[in-house]
């Protein structure tokens, strides 16, 4: 009988020990996402200024890819399509920003759960927005982890310690199973500190300044505050990377150092320009990633992620999800390459009359940049005045900065006129840009009889994509995103959002 009860409590451990290592076969996910980052401004991309050793470490150990775009410049339904794996024209209300992600549109955190992993976020998870007219209870993200805070000498970083709050998700979750952990800064959103760059010693003549901007003092001080805001994600990055370390986790870990779009600057964020859409992507994971070390220029949409996150794991992506998973790209397996990217814009911060936003859908490709704009004859910043934003202040899609002013100001000057023109103007049905000759997307090329028939392929292949994907729009289908529920603060209390009219059949 003894020997019977010994040879049991041996198998027991044997069988135990053997579905710990079958869990542990899937890989862990740490997804690390800044709020607000353009793809440049990091040291493995080449900036001379912002220092980002987490993130050149991942690029070092992993992939490093120089043609990733968020699906849309815009928090809310960044976060959706990467979630969902899906574009935000598919996504009804999540197309909009402050609104809701439908709880009928799959995530890959919920299916990761559902295969027995441990999911939990911390910081900025899917946001802005209400969760509850979607049929969701909890964030999409995840369980929520927030109770490590920290101090820091940075005025208007949150208190969020970010990394320790994923220590206390791996201490209080199981050992035995996979865990998905998903650490979102609000950093570098703004506000910023004002001259935290300067007094921190940053060298501001060795800034970048994009041709976008005027080259003013103003604008470099500007720029050093949001790379301090940088540098503080990239020190929550390297914190939680030492975690992994110290647990043995990191090498069985898919690790991606990422953003949600571009730069909080006019021009960028909430533009389908490379300022507002190309974002820093690096990934790393030794047990998947063939010839690691390599620099990746397919073309690849942060929706991409939600099906290599599930494929990875031995787990089917469903049909509903559109995006392509990279783990072909993860095999050094390039046969069938990626050449566009595909971006999209609905309302954004309800800065024009009656909730409106502006339409407007892009392909990027190496080559041009074509932007189609659906209502030209509305603002692409917002309303001048302030008494049609929802935000209350003037030109609101972009947002309150020491850059914004000294352009809005300068408006009527022959220094600042064509900065203000690029920013807040109105826009023409079709852009056409060619990357080669002009990289920052300055020059509209759409019209001219050169470019012609450049102009009338990118055309295409941006239509045929969409109606692929069902976009309502391109289809000739209803659309509803102007007239969504606002679920964000109304700083002007007289703000509202029109009700759809009625279609006479």
């Amino acid at each position: 009988m003894r020997k019977f009860i010994i040879i049991s409590i041996i198998s027991a451990i044997f069988l135990q020990n053997n579905n710990i290592q079958a869990a542990k076969s899937q890989p862990n996910i740490l997804f690390c996402i800044s709020d607000d980052q353009s793809y440049a401004h990091t040291g493995a991309n080449g900036d001379p200024v912002v220092k980002t050793p987490a993130f050149d470490r991942i690029a070092r150990e992993g992939l490093r890819f120089t043609n990733a775009f968020c699906d849309a410049p815009t928090c809310g339904p960044s976060r959706s399509a990467i979630l969902t794996g899906q574009p935000i024209w598919r996504l009804e209300e999540a197309g909009n920003i402050h609104s809701t992600l439908p709880s009928k549109f799959i995530t890959y955190t919920k299916l990761l759960k559902d295969a027995g992993y441990n999911v939990g976020y911390t910081g900025k998870g899917w946001s802005p927005g209400r969760l509850e007219p979607g049929g969701r209870t909890i964030n999409p993200a995840g369980t929520e982890y927030k109770d490590k805070r920290s101090s820091t000498a940075l005025k208007n970083v949150s208190q969020n310690d970010y990394a320790a709050n994923f220590e206390s998700f791996l201490k209080t979750t199981s050992n035995t199973k996979p865990f998905c952990f998903w650490l979102g800064t609000y950093e570098p959103h703004r506000g910023f500190e004002k001259g935290a760059g300067l007094k921190s010693g940053k060298d501001p003549s060795k800034v970048i300044v994009p041709p976008i901007f005027p080259n003013d003092p103003i604008v470099r001080s500007d720029i050093l505050d949001y790379y301090m805001e940088i540098e503080h994600f990239d020190k929550m990055v390297h914190s939680a990377i030492t975690t992994l370390e110290k647990n043995g986790e990191l090498d069985n870990t898919i690790i991606v150092v990422t953003s949600d779009h571009g730069m909080p600057f006019p021009r960028a964020k909430a533009t389908l320009y490379d300022d507002g859409t190309r974002v820093p992507l690096a990934i790393r994971w030794p047990k998947g990633i063939q010839n690691p070390g390599r620099t990746i220029k397919s073309f690849v949409n942060l929706s991409d992620l939600a099906p290599t996150f599930l494929e990875a794991s031995n787990i089917s992506p469903p049909k509903m999800m559109t995006a392509k998973s990279l783990i072909n790209i993860f095999k050094n397996n390039l046969k069938n390459k990626r050449t566009s990217a595909f971006i999209a814009m609905e309302r954004h911060d309800g800065c024009r009359k009656g909730g409106k936003g502006f339409p407007s859908r892009a392909i990027r490709t190496e080559d041009f940049l074509y932007i189609k704009n659906y209502k030209p004859n509305r603002w692409p910043a917002g309303n001048p005045d302030r008494e049609n934003c929802a935000r209350y202040i003037p030109f609101g899609e972009v947002d309150t900065s020491p850059t914004k002013t000294l352009i809005m100001d300068g408006r009527n000057t022959q220094d600042l006129k064509r900065f203000y023109d690029l920013a807040f103007s109105k826009k023409p049905a079709e852009e056409l840009y060619s990357i080669k000759t002009d990289p920052n997307q300055m020059v509209n090329l759409a019209g001219s009889a050169e470019f012609s028939s450049a102009q009338k392929e990118m055309k295409k292949l941006l239509e045929n994509h969409l109606v692929k994907t069902g976009d309502p729009r391109e289809l000739g289908l209803d659309t509803n995103w102007d007239y969504y529920p606002y679920y964000g603060v109304r700083h002007n209390k007289n703000w509202k959002v029109d009700i759809k009219p009625s279609i006479k059949k």
